[in-house]
């Protein structure tokens, strides 16, 4: 499954160029990763309190052409890997045809109390199942 989050470019996003600065495409990347999760009919909210959470343990971005002001994005998103202890996702930025920027997070899979990895196929094997069905792997 491959998730899309619809992003209007804020004034605050921008440098003094008017150019997008670097360090909102992660935010993107988690607004599309929130939708992306919202999609499979889970909530991030209702992870936490079970007492599971998704710490990023590495993020890359691959910046190809400026985003401005006031464009209108496509951040998409989805899973291309996923283990009993981690995950994987991947992410484009659009406008239109146009491709912005690629990037990918990989997020650890620990307990909230204890931020020791946890084995999510035992945590939940339902939803281990439904990520495991949903992986894409990239071109």
């Amino acid at each position: 499954m491959i998730s899309h989050s619809k992003i209007v470019v804020r004034y605050a996003e921008t440098d003094k160029m008017a150019i997008v600065h670097h360090s909102n495409y992660p935010i993107w990347f988690e607004v599309a990763r929130t939708d992306y999760i919202k999609n499979l009919g889970v909530h991030y909210r209702e992870l936490e309190n079970r007492g599971f959470m998704l710490p990023l343990v590495d993020l890359s971005c691959h910046y190809i052409s400026p985003a401005y002001y006031e464009d209108e994005l496509d951040v998409s998103a989805r899973v291309i890997n996923i283990t009993y202890a981690s995950m994987e996702y991947y992410y484009t930025v659009s406008r239109g045809s146009q491709l912005l920027c690629t990037g990918k997070t990989k997020h650890g899979i620990v307990d909230s109390k204890t931020f020791r990895p946890m084995n999510i196929k035992k945590f939940d094997s339902k939803l281990f199942e439904l990520l495991k069905s949903n992986v894409e792997k990239i071109d």
